[in-house]
């Protein structure tokens, strides 16, 4: 206690102020420092060699560290690599899910990929080694370990040649990749890969699943590359959906029919997959066309269709009303079916090398084969870079020989569609059959990237074999990269339709239960012109068709091409139509309007309670010159409910609703999917095959993924 009395009272002192004697001691202390510590700086420090003191393990270990750091860095290289490479494996063994990795070599000549090894059943593909510079950068050793890797852990089952490539030009590539042409050249060959997990289903797999059913295809030319193309590029034939026209100004609405029904089954086959389709490819009137309908169809061969017409409330909008015509086809008897002369062009480029593709492809046609009576017969040319011709005209009496032509088509090469085209119409030419049914039926992904591949190009060629009497189906497959605005164009100008084939019951639907109405047209150049009475009705819409509009002058030009209509097919358009003096009329009157108007008062009073002229002009088949069918359409055709409505009529009034919804067209924003589910359920009807069940699902599935 009384130390720390002594400090607190020392802490509160003044310190004395430095005396002259105080500094001149110190300073003499400093100078004296200062000296010393010159003359020892001569002194020398450390060994008398300037080594740093050390031991003779580090003396001995640093050398040859600095000497092996480069053999050090490689060899852990070479450690880490494959690890990683075993690391993905594993992952995709327990089905987690792995990014894609790409493949880089250099361009391969056609000496050396012919001494490429290739997996069998049960024995790893073997990876030679490579010096430095034919090994590229490490990035591309690095992903050469990990592939070679997993072909040691996981041997090939496939027959070889499994995974399949898309052979392109050095000039395609620098195209596709938006590189230069020197890096183009650099690039050389690409393939996207990622190990398939055992025990997962097919369409769950990340990558493209190995199939078993084809060797590998020849080598590249020397100076070709390969890429795997990206995913996700279809392109869709679609346009601006139609206006509200006012009948004032633009009375009369023209469109050619349009038997497809490709649209559908590429919605159903986004949506089973869980995911809101792209609104391009929603076409309205061939989701509607999709579908079966009980029409009343003519009597006799005399008239090939007979159209019915009913105006009713339009569901989703009180003021307005829709106009459905409905057209039936005569049915032909199956005894009297002319005789087929089928040409199959199908396409076995690398691109179909998939379960969805050619496999589904070869079921298809099988059951097209089975369909066919003994005196039809069928050609098969396939292309893949170069056209070839698989089977010359065969009776299906052979039937083993026509089945098994089909078993051995294998997948390889590029997609040269226009010569195919060309060699398939040559076929086509040589087995002709007067006054039967002459048709080629491409299959394919629209994949057409060799040769002549623009839309004009093909367009132009089909135009001429048209002439000739021998028409088109067109058949899509897979997903990834469709060209359905291609299968459009061809399938419209070459007189056919185009389906699109996602399951083997879609192929059964459209290639066996509808056979007639695919293979056997009963009219072709079909066209329809509606014209409004201004008297009665204000303003209309034209629900869909917006690709297969046509210019008023058009209907009556026989030059015109149309759409065809097969044996007991149906056709529906449907209208939405504005009453004079609703409030949903969107258009003003015109200010100098009344005076074009008054002669209406010394119109034939016998036109004057019609609400709309329907006209439909066709023409047979093997002749030119069109033939005029004329139905008004007034009271007598109206019904004053929905529920009055034919059953046919508010199934398919559902359907244009929904098209209508996911094409994102406005006047339905506010129409629930659930009351569209209503409609349909209370008119599914007997619904033999289960196609509207089938539609409900889809309902449902886009309430759900529209909620996301």
């Amino acid at each position: 206690m009384t130390v720390d009395k002594e400090l607190e009272k020392l802490s509160h002192s003044t310190p004395p102020a430095a005396t002259p004697e105080a500094r001149a001691r110190a300073l003499t202390a400093a100078m004296q420092a200062f000296d010393t510590a010159g003359n020892n700086a001569l002194a020398p420090q450390g060994n008398a060699k300037a080594w740093r003191q050390s031991s003779i393990i580090n003396w001995i270990w640093s050398p040859a560290m600095n000497k092996k750091f480069l053999a050090g860095s490689a060899l852990a290289t070479l450690l880490v690599i494959p690890a990683a490479g075993y690391l993905a494996i594993e992952l995709t063994r327990n089905g987690l899910p792995i990014v894609d990795q790409t493949e880089i070599a250099g361009n391969l000549s056609r000496g050396e990929a012919s001494k490429q090894p290739v997996a069998t059943a049960g024995q790893p593909v073997a990876v030679a080694p490579q010096t430095p510079a034919e090994n590229g950068s490490l990035a591309e050793q690095s992903i050469a370990g990990a592939q070679a890797l997993q072909d040691k852990e996981s041997p090939a089952v496939a027959k070889p040649g499994a995974a399949r490539i898309s052979e392109f030009d050095a000039n395609d590539i620098a195209t596709l990749t938006n590189k230069s042409e020197g890096s183009t050249t650099a690039l050389g060959a690409a393939k996207r890969f990622a190990p398939a997990a055992p025990g997962i289903a097919p369409q769950q797999q990340l990558a493209e699943p190995m199939a078993a059913i084809a060797p590998s295809p020849a080598p590249p030319a020397e100076g070709r590359v390969q890429i795997q193309l990206d995913p996700n590029r279809e392109r869709f034939a679609n346009a601006a959906a139609n206006p509200i026209k006012s009948v004032a100004t633009d009375p009369v609405s023209t469109f050619s029919a349009d038997i497809d029904s490709a649209s559908y089954a590429f919605i159903r086959r986004s949506l089973t997959g869980g995911a809101m389709p792209d609104p391009q490819s929603v076409r309205v009137e061939e989701m509607i066309n999709y579908f079966p309908y009980d029409w009343p169809g003519p009597d006799n061969a005399a008239q090939p269709f007979k159209a019915t017409v009913t105006v009713m409330p339009t569901p989703w909008n009180h003021d307005t009303e829709l106009m459905h015509v409905a057209i039936k086809g005569y049915d032909i008897a199956p005894a009297t079916t002319p005789h087929a002369n089928l040409v199959f062009l199908i396409d076995v480029s690398g691109s179909m090398d998939e379960p969805d593709k050619l496999p589904l492809l070869k079921s298809a046609f099988r059951l097209l084969v089975n369909r066919l009576r003994a005196d039809d017969t069928v050609s098969i040319v396939t292309y893949a870079g170069n056209a070839g011709t698989v089977l010359s005209p065969t009776r299906v009496a052979d039937k083993s020989k026509i089945l098994s032509a089909i078993d051995k088509l294998e997948p390889g090469g590029s997609t040269g569609g226009a010569e195919g085209i060309e060699a398939a119409y040559d076929l086509a030419k040589q087995g002709f059959v007067k006054d039967g049914v002459n048709r080629v039926m491409l299959a394919t992904d629209g994949d057409f990237n060799v040769g002549p591949s623009s839309d004009e190009d093909l367009k132009r060629i089909i135009e001429e074999r048209r002439r000739g009497g021998i028409f088109l189906t067109v058949l899509g497959f897979g997903r990834g990269n469709l060209n359905d605005s291609l299968m459009q164009t061809l399938a419209q100008n070459g007189n056919g339709s185009a389906a699109y084939i996602d399951t083997l019951a879609e192929a059964q639907k459209t290639l066996v239960e509808e056979a007639g109405s695919t293979l056997f047209p009963i009219a072709k150049d079909v066209k329809f012109q509606v014209e409004f009475n201004p008297e009665r009705i204000a303003e209309y819409r034209l629900i869909g068709y917006e690709t297969r509009a046509l210019k008023r002058e058009d209907f009556n030009n026989d030059r015109v091409d149309a759409g065809d209509i097969g044996s007991g097919h149906s056709v529906t358009a449907i209208y939405e139509i504005t009453p004079k003096g609703s409030p949903a009329v969107m258009n003003d009157d015109l200010r100098y309007g009344a005076a074009d108007r008054a002669p209406a008062a010394n119109a034939d009073t016998a036109h004057q309670g019609e609400l709309a002229f329907v006209k439909m002009r066709y023409k047979r088949p093997g002749e030119d010159k069109s033939a005029l069918i004329t139905t008004p359409v007034n009271d007598s055709n109206a019904v004053a409910a929905v529920d009055a409505a034919p059953q046919d009529v508010r199934f398919s009034v559902a359907v244009a609703a929904f098209g209508q919804k996911l094409s994102r067209i406005a006047a339905v924003d506010s129409y629930s999917y659930q009351a569209i589910a209503d409609i349909a359920a209370a008119s599914r009807g007997t619904d033999t095959f289960g196609y509207r069940s089938d539609f409900l699902s889809l309902v449902r599935l886009a309430d759900g993924l529209s909620q996301r």
